[in-house]
């Protein structure tokens, strides 16, 4: 029956090799499974699916391997139903499991200061000042970064349209200090500018052959402040972006507002992107517990 499947994900779904081979790998386990467990593959219930789950997680499979199998398993069951080889997939109430995030490393103030301070008085210096403020200072992914258009500025209203995950727009704001340096960076622009394509004319950042910027140049460039940084912390772009939102709420920022400046759509995934920093909960001891230090007993 499973030998039957991967036949028709690779004729009739035109899956790559590949993809046929990972969904037979997955398959391969799920029989090892049924073969200890003693149950038959169209017999299994809703209580033998849930024991997958452990079966897997037993192994030390990382959470996109278990992710991956389920997705396999599921879709065999959906083949059956749909070929009228099985009345029910046992599979349909099991969720994927949560996958855990590796929170990348933080920058302090000071360490944001020391990456400002580097680039030169240059043309291009100018405009790698410009792209560490304004991951800094907005937050913003390296996607929309690279993908900010002259047109989605205001100076005026010291703000930029940006365009996140799902096409979602949402504005991000800039400091006076940004703002100077945005003006500064327009002004030595037209020097870096050498194609007419409208796309590349419409780009904020250039890179230094006139054309729209890549995140793989974008990459280029920060590495090369990052090790004359020398923190030894494992940091990157996302770094920037987890500072900005950790800062914020370690200086009062409600966690909301946060949230909508991220652009997160759920504000468990702020929760889990921010972690509090520790120096918040810090003060929030000092000043509300009897015993913190920032309140006199009575």
């Amino acid at each position: 029956m499973i030998t039957e499947y991967l036949r028709y994900l690779e004729s009739v779904r035109n899956l790559s090799p590949a993809t046929v081979k990972a969904y037979g790998e997955d398959l391969d386990l799920y029989k090892k499974f049924l073969e200890e467990y003693g149950s038959g593959i169209l017999e299994v219930r809703v209580r033998d699916a849930r024991n997958f789950v452990g079966f897997l997680k037993e192994r030390k499979l990382k959470e996109s391997s278990i992710n991956r199998a389920l997705s396999s398993v599921k879709g065999f069951y959906k083949y059956c139903i749909r070929f009228d080889l099985a009345g029910k997939n046992p599979f349909e109430t099991i969720k994927s499991v949560s996958r855990s995030r590796n929170l990348p490393d933080l920058f302090s103030v000071d360490e944001i200061k020391s990456l400002l301070s580097m680039p030169d008085g240059s043309v291009f210096g100018i405009r790698d000042r410009l792209i560490i403020e304004l991951f800094y200072s907005t937050g913003c992914r390296i996607a929309e970064l690279v993908g900010m258009n002259l047109f989605d500025i205001s100076l005026k209203g010291k703000n930029i349209l940006v365009r996140g995950k799902g096409k979602k727009e949402r504005f991000v704001f800039l400091s006076d200090g940004t703002v100077n340096l945005l003006k500064q960076y327009l002004g030595v622009r037209k020097q870096m500018r050498k194609s007419d394509n409208t796309e590349d004319a419409s780009a904020l950042i250039l890179n230094t052959r006139g054309n729209r910027i890549t995140e793989r140049g974008v990459r280029y460039i920060l590495e090369k402040y990052l090790d004359r940084l020398g923190s030894g912390k494992h940091v990157s772009p996302h770094s920037f972006r987890h500072s900005f939102a950790t800062h914020l709420l370690d200086n009062g920022a409600d966690l909301r507002m946060v949230q909508e400046l991220l652009g997160h759509s759920s504000i468990s995934t702020t929760q889990i992107y921010t972690h509090i920093g520790l120096e918040r909960l810090r003060k929030v001891y000092r000043t509300s517990h009897p015993h913190g230090g920032g309140r006199s007993e009575r």
